[in-house]
């Protein structure tokens, strides 16, 4: 498995263990360093902006002192969607590797297939591959498996 796609891994299992909130972990590498790193908080942080990449993001831009993230890749659970890709784009991220794709995040419970929908309208002009979607999958089940837990 990909060292980075499994230290994204871990920071969303690390995040549905506290109830952060949803499944979702992302890091952020750059010259093969991860340079940042972040899971969904968006329960515990009471703020729908809290997803793992841009936790992840914010966290690489304060470790390097800078908006700028040209140069570097994102490693997440899932794929984007329009608000994380927008900040991934606006920080000038130049690659995207996500585990679990669209209809795999439909089908825990998360209602995003309509934002994906504009995602997906034209080139971004990046790469956008899916990577290690199996071992994303067994993080989803896992979080399918949290008794009472609120879909964010």
């Amino acid at each position: 498995m990909n060292q980075f796609m499994k230290e994204a891994l871990n920071e969303a299992y690390k995040g549905i263990e506290n109830g952060d909130g949803g499944p979702f972990g992302a890091v952020i590498v750059k010259d093969g360093v991860i340079i940042g790193r972040g899971h969904n908080c968006v329960i515990s942080g009471k703020n729908p902006t809290l997803h793992g990449e841009m936790m992840a993001i914010s966290d690489a831009c304060r470790a390097l002192d800078t908006h700028d993230l040209s140069g570097c890749d994102i490693y997440t659970t899932a794929e984007p969607c329009p608000m994380c890709m927008g900040a991934i784009l606006w920080a000038g991220i130049k690659a995207v590797y996500y585990g679990c794709n669209t209809k795999d995040t439909e089908n825990i419970g998360f209602r995003d297939e309509v934002f994906y929908k504009m995602l997906h309208s034209e080139d971004m002009g990046i790469t956008y591959d899916e990577a290690e979607r199996e071992e994303c999958l067994k993080l989803f089940k896992a979080y399918t498996e949290i008794p009472d837990k609120k879909l964010y």
